[in-house]
């Protein structure tokens, strides 16, 4: 593995500043999870990353948090093999938050949302006494903040998880060139454990911070309303391939949701007055299955 630093993520030669996965194929135990997928997600949009159960969904993300090493192909981040990216410089500009988090101590809320500014201890920001406060805010667990995370319900401890990913990419992190790279948060299955209310204040965060902060959000989703809502691209996922990706509306048509997920879906007008996303939803209803089968 090569050594660079958090300034090589910031090299002016390294023009391409997206995250992608080139020709990933992820195999256990004989298996084929995934198939050389290739897709590209930006800053400063969010990406849904649909699919029906055991698409390959949880596995492309943790591919591209490196937790998981390809079998063939690779992951990139600004150019360069994440592979060959120093763990130190890479938490400082991505946070992940994973379907299912252990904490094994009996951490409060906000020991657990300081965890995210660690990274930064060596070179704190300016305003580094009221970050953890602003992102519990954010979040809607500051009032948790006393509280033994383990005391917590599922629902709330997402939130401080999103608030603990929030606190390590708060702010821009300038590289030793002045340059700012781009930050990412990475979402796996972040609205699970989340009631209707805060399934779209935590989308609406990431979609206000994609837009507002030029933060790359990248979100493993199963509702395909809230995609359409809140995603500016996506990609379909089936069978542990790729079968569509581009802007979300027009990718996610009737066509493609049956021919997926198979269910039929009905398009219907959004409320008047969503502010965010397009205009388009979805009713669903079940495919007849023929007698017999």
């Amino acid at each position: 593995m090569n050594a660079r630093s958090l300034a090589d993520l910031n090299a002016p030669a390294a023009l391409d500043d997206g995250l992608e996965a080139l020709g990933v194929t992820v195999e256990v135990g004989g298996k084929t999870l995934l198939q050389t997928a290739s897709v590209r997600f930006t800053a400063g949009e969010v990406t849904a990353i649909l699919g029906p159960n055991g698409a390959g969904k949880s596995t492309l993300m943790s591919v591209l948090t490196g937790q998981r090493q390809p079998s063939a192909g690779q992951v990139r981040l600004a150019g360069q093999a994440l592979a060959d990216c120093p763990n130190a410089a890479l938490a400082r500009l991505r946070a992940c938050v994973a379907q299912e988090t252990q904490v094994a101590f009996d951490f409060t809320v906000r020991e657990v949302v300081e965890l995210g500014r660690y990274p930064h201890r060596r070179q704190p920001s300016a305003q580094e006494a009221s970050i953890v406060l602003q992102a519990m805010q954010q979040a809607a667990v500051a009032h948790l903040r006393h509280r033994a995370l383990n005391t917590l319900s599922g629902g709330e401890k997402a939130r401080v998880h999103l608030a603990r990913a929030l606190a390590q990419v708060w702010e821009p992190v300038a590289g030793a060139d002045g340059s700012y790279p781009p930050r990412w948060l990475l979402l796996d299955e972040p609205t699970a454990a989340l009631d209707l209310r805060h399934q779209h204040r935590m989308l609406q965060l990431a979609r206000s911070r994609a837009h507002g902060q030029g933060l790359g959000v990248v979100a493993v989703l199963h509702d395909l309303n809230l995609a359409l809502r809140y995603s500016d691209r996506c990609v379909v996922l089936q069978s542990g391939q790729v079968v569509a990706s581009g802007p979300t509306a027009g990718v996610l048509t009737a066509g493609c949701i049956r021919q997926v997920w198979g269910v039929a879906a009905r398009a219907v007008p959004a409320a008047p007055g969503v502010a965010d996303g397009g205009a388009l939803q979805y009713v669903f209803e079940p495919v007849p299955v023929a007698p017999g089968l």
